[in-house]
């Protein structure tokens, strides 16, 4: 594991790298607008996609680096997810632009700009909770690439039968909320939905060209 701060137009960006022996893919994947890259499952895909030939680049934007609570407007986090692409695409290798919750808007929004081979959406935020009307699904339907959205049961920004039909795959991840924290009372435990979360992108990131 290495660790590198990236100047970027927002601001300084910082990549902790979790390197595939043989990569063959690079998955650059940040955090969402209320939290780090200590979410449980940016760090479970940390520690299980480099035993299968991904190299994980867990990116934290420029207002996380400089201590500040409250996350950057869209349009800045698309400035700062911009300026840490060249260090991703550095090895050479296809690059699986990702993030969860605010960072699956942004992978989503910039996927063609930037020639992203695919996106990974966590927990995409479909609508703020409460607030079915404000839809951003135009942002996930137009990501231009092959995406996979990972999506909590029970997700107050949007639950998987909210979803609209569209070209992307979409994984559920039973009782999970926006965190994929699943309830002490679920049929399933916290670690089995964790392991689904990791499953689904090692399956779906072998399809990958």
């Amino acid at each position: 594991m290495t660790t590198e701060i990236i100047p970027t137009d927002a601001g300084d960006a910082r990549i902790t790298w979790h390197p595939a022996k043989k990569a063959r893919l690079v998955l650059a994947v940040s955090h969402g607008a209320g939290g780090g890259i200590e979410a449980r499952d940016l760090r479970a895909l940390a520690e299980t996609l480099p035993d299968h030939g991904v190299s994980v680049a867990l990116v934290e934007q420029p207002w996380r680096v400089a201590g500040k609570k409250v996350a950057s407007p869209p349009k800045t986090l698309d400035v700062g997810w911009r300026g840490i692409w060249p260090a991703v695409t550095g090895p050479g290798l296809p690059v699986v632009s990702g993030g969860r919750s605010a960072g699956a808007r942004v992978a989503c929004r910039t996927a063609v700009e930037l020639g992203a081979a695919a996106v990974l959406a966590l927990s995409f935020p479909l609508h703020p909770p409460g607030r079915p009307e404000k839809s951003r699904a135009d942002e996930l339907l137009g990501s231009g690439v092959p995406t996979l959205v990972v999506q909590g049961g029970n997700d107050p920004f949007g639950k998987p039968e909210e979803f609209p039909a569209g070209a992307y795959e979409l994984v559920e991840v039973a009782y999970g909320d926006h965190g994929f924290a699943v309830p002490k009372k679920a049929d399933l435990t916290q670690e089995q939905a964790v392991t689904l979360i990791t499953d689904a992108v090692v399956k779906w990131a072998g399809s990958l060209g």
